[in-house]
Formats: structure tokens, C-alpha cells, sequence
């Protein structure tokens, strides 16, 4: 009878540990932001500007590298909470349903405060034509 339940809190726990491995695996696996281009316009009435909206996801525990943008941004979080790090302004959280604006070329990155689940962002940016949405920043 001992033996018996040795054997099962011994395979409990080497399932428990495989169970936390596999998961911090994969996270790591996970790319820190996935930016999905729903729509890219030419904006009527406003001559050489176009403008994006984009689908922002942040993997758990996710930390942007360093980068910013050409034109204006208007985010809204739709899920999770994140810390928005501008280049020489303290960082702001922000939480669901929350919005931010980011001027032009302003240096930023991106952390998702939560170790186990994604944040998602709303972002729609007007900028010039043919100019790249995200520039790094080393």
C-alpha cells in the first residue's frame, strides 16, 4: 500500500514539473508582438497620408524591443494589461479599455505586465504614404 502511493505521488510529480516545462517552452516560443494589418487606406481629402489599422498581440510576460512609428498612433487596449515605456516620460499602465496616444517617430516599447495571459491592442495610425510602420530603434 505504500509503495502503491509512492508510485502515484512520484508520478504526479514528474507530471506536474513536465507540465510547467512544457509551458515555459512554449511561451518562449511565442514571438513577443504579432501585428495584424486589418485595413491599409489611402485617406480621402488628405493628400499623401494613408491610414492602418492594425491588430497588436503581446505573448504572456512579452517585452517589445525598442522602436516607434511614422505617423500619429491612437491605441485602445482591448485585453490585458501593459506598461507603455515612451523614451524620457515615466512608463504608464495601461488596462483594458484604455487609450494612448503616440506622436510621430516617438521612441516606445511595449511590456504585457502578465506573466500567464496576452494583452491585445487596437491601433490606427495615419502616416505618409509608402513610409514603414514600425522602425527599430537599437
Amino acid at each position: 500500500m505504500k509503495r502503491t502511493g509512492l508510485l502515484l505521488s512520484l508520478t504526479l510529480t514528474v507530471g506536474i514539473a513536465l507540465g510547467v516545462i512544457g509551458t515555459q517552452v512554449l511561451n518562449a516560443q511565442q514571438e513577443p508582438m504579432k501585428r495584424t494589418v486589418l485595413l491599409k487606406t489611402p485617406l480621402t481629402g488628405i493628400e499623401g497620408k494613408e491610414g492602418m489599422l492594425v491588430l497588436v498581440e503581446f505573448a504572456p510576460g512579452a517585452v517589445t524591443a525598442s522602436h516607434y512609428h511614422s505617423g500619429e498612433e491612437l491605441i485602445y487596449l482591448l485585453e490585458g494589461t501593459v506598461s507603455m515605456e515612451v523614451k524620457g516620460k515615466l512608463p504608464v499602465t495601461l488596462k483594458s479599455g484604455n487609450t494612448f496616444h503616440l506622436a510621430p517617430k516617438q521612441v516606445h516599447r511595449v511590456k504585457n505586465l502578465s506573466a500567464t495571459t496576452p494583452a491585445k491592442a487596437l491601433t490606427f495610425t495615419i502616416a505618409e504614404k509608402g513610409q514603414p510602420d514600425v522602425v527599430p530603434v537599437k
